[in-house]
């Protein structure tokens, strides 16, 4: 993570991947509220609490790349990656119980 040693940040690919899947829970917001899916209270308030995540970890990890202070940086991207990583479960949670009828 010392940007001086020449190692790269994770901040740059949390940010995009972070900024990709919030695309996709924002096009899954949207299918539900086109398609006025009667049991979509569920898949809303997963992909709402996923969108929360994941736009979180986007501002966290653009800070992280843009901080000057090297501390405070590596802080902002290891909440970042935290944040991602709820994300992920989020999604992940969401799609097994809709895909083995759970919900």
């Amino acid at each position: 993570m010392n940007k001086a040693n020449g190692q790269s940040s994770k901040s740059t690919h949390i940010l995009s991947t972070s900024a990709n899947l919030l695309g996709f829970c924002f096009v899954v917001l949207t299918s539900t509220k086109i398609n006025k899916l009667d049991q979509a209270s569920f898949i809303d308030e997963g992909a709402a609490l996923a969108v929360m995540c994941f736009m979180s970890s986007c501002l966290l990890s653009f800070l992280a790349i843009r901080n000057k202070i090297e501390l405070r940086s590596i802080k902002l991207e290891k909440l970042a990656d935290v944040l991602f990583l709820c994300g992920l479960i989020t999604l992940s949670l969401t799609t097994i119980l809709i895909t083995f009828n759970i919900i």
